[in-house]
């Protein structure tokens, strides 16, 4: 037996390789295939599986790719309906894979198709639960992602997960190990531990949705407190239901160089998407540009900020283009007009206009508050940040929300805006939102308000009543 936990951090994405006498299932997979069809190789092993646990909202999976790769069929369980071919496996189902075993636990409750799939070892012992968005460690998935048109509510799907908890999952050995879909920092849900990996019998005694003492306890303890699901999480799951043009199409697409003339042409009718490192970016980039580096959560940020119906032209560091458009393509995004050849530097030596973003040190900020009335603070945190501490005079704008016009009513055209964020990355992006909308009385606040807290004798702080986020 060999299981291989294949995490993707900037998505908290979890896939799975199993493998028996050269027999292997893939669960999960991510949409560009080859580090599943390259570990196999190297293994001298076989895909005979491909299993899906839902229709994953927060990135497109690779099962039409990794199908049409390997002949593997593509497993869901019951309740699943799609435009392509799949095995729709019945509850209780058992699939063979060399001495092991994969049983189907119909699961709904996140989605209504969710599945988990019990795996045994040889001797019929159950030894792994892969779990998708069903169960995370120290948290169950999200119950208020129902398509579109399902008439059912948060509380109908929170109470379906209860009863697929208590009847199929709760009931297994406590030593069964439990990997889910997702770890910290995924939107699938509102409190997941650190680990990546658990045992059955730690999640029962830690995890908070497995104390409630009741149904009811259940659905107020999971669906208090959450926070609504990034903008792009039903387009992704209509793609991994509706079917997509292969990965490969989409890189002949967006792996055509562009001159700068040819860039400055588009630019009007094209979003121009900087992949560069932040502290790149501010130094110098082309007008109007968004900044999403690929250093931080790039495509979760792509998917919740930019279009998905406008053509995108990628300005990279040079021999970053490719990975640039994979990590688009795993949230969905598909209109690709190229990329600048040559990079910014290109831009920069046929001689065309520049655009800058200001950096200021904390003590800066610190010195300018007092002797500045025109002075904007700008604080793009999540809430429950902002409301863990901020400085006193700051206005709240999350990130998320920069792109809602109305939702900037707060900047005037005379104010000077500071902005920051815990790091950096997130401010480097709002300042390239604020940028292209006509702001540009802007400071980026290096190392945010990690830098912030430093300086604590020259700022005024104020905390909040934290909430569930």
């Amino acid at each position: 037996m060999h299981i291989q936990q294949l995490y993707t951090s900037c998505l908290s994405e979890a896939a799975y390789y199993i493998e028996s006498n050269g027999e292997v299932a893939i669960i999960d997979p991510l949409r560009d295939i080859d580090t599943y069809l390259a570990l196999a190789s190297e293994r001298n092993a076989t895909i005979k599986y491909i299993f899906e646990t839902h229709f994953h909202a927060d990135f497109v999976s690779g099962h039409l790719d990794l199908a049409a790769a390997t002949g593997a069929p593509i497993v869901y369980g019951p309740n699943t309906v799609t435009s392509f071919p799949i095995h729709l496996a019945k509850d209780g189902e058992v699939f063979q894979l060399g001495e092991l075993t994969i049983t189907v636990l119909h699961t709904p409750g996140h989605t209504l198709e969710s599945t988990c799939y019990l795996l045994k070892d040889k001797d019929g012992k159950e030894h792994a639960l892969f779990t998708g968005d069903t169960l995370f460690i120290g948290d169950v998935g999200r119950p208020d992602l129902a398509q579109k048109g399902a008439e059912i509510t948060m509380q109908d799907l929170a109470g379906m997960m209860y009863e697929s908890l208590q009847q199929k999952i709760m009931p297994l050995s406590d030593d069964v190990l439990i990997y889910p879909a997702h770890g910290a920092g995924s939107s699938c849900g509102k409190n997941l531990g650190p680990e990546t990996f658990s045992t059955l019998g730690d999640q029962k005694k830690n995890n908070y949705a497995l104390q409630a003492a009741s149904k009811e306890a259940f659905i107020e303890a999971v669906t208090e407190g959450l926070a609504a699901p990034p903008p792009y999480f039903p387009i992704n799951a209509q793609i991994n239901k509706g079917g997509y043009e292969s990965l490969e199409t989409l890189l002949q697409q967006g792996l055509q160089p562009l001159t700068p003339k040819e860039v400055q042409a588009l630019k009007d009718s094209t979003i121009l998407l900087d992949t560069r490192h932040a502290t790149v970016f501010t130094q110098g980039f082309v007008p109007g540009s968004i900044s999403i580096g690929l250093e931080g959560r790039f495509a979760e940020w792509a998917g919740t900020l930019l279009s998905f119906d406008e053509p995108i032209v990628v300005i990279a560091e040079p021999g970053k283009e490719k990975e640039s458009f994979v990590r688009l393509a795993r949230v969905g995004f598909s209109k690709f007009t190229g990329f600048l050849q040559g990079g910014f530097a290109a831009w920069q030596e046929a001689g065309l206009p520049i655009d800058m973003i200001i950096d200021v040190e904390a003590d800066e900020l610190a010195m300018d508050i007092p002797h500045d009335p025109k002075l904007l603070i700008l604080d793009v945190r999540k809430p429950n940040e902002f409301q863990a501490g901020h400085i006193q005079s700051a206005e709240h704008l999350p990130l998320a929300d920069m792109t809602d016009v109305g939702k900037i009513g707060m900047i005037e055209e005379h104010n000077n805006v500071y902005i920051h964020c815990a790091g950096g990355y997130r401010s480097v992006i709002a300042a390239s939102i604020l940028k292209k909308q006509g702001f540009h009385n802007l400071r980026n606040v290096l190392g945010g308000w990690n830098a912030i807290k430093s300086f604590e004798d020259k700022f005024t702080f104020e905390v909040e009543e934290v909430k569930a986020s």
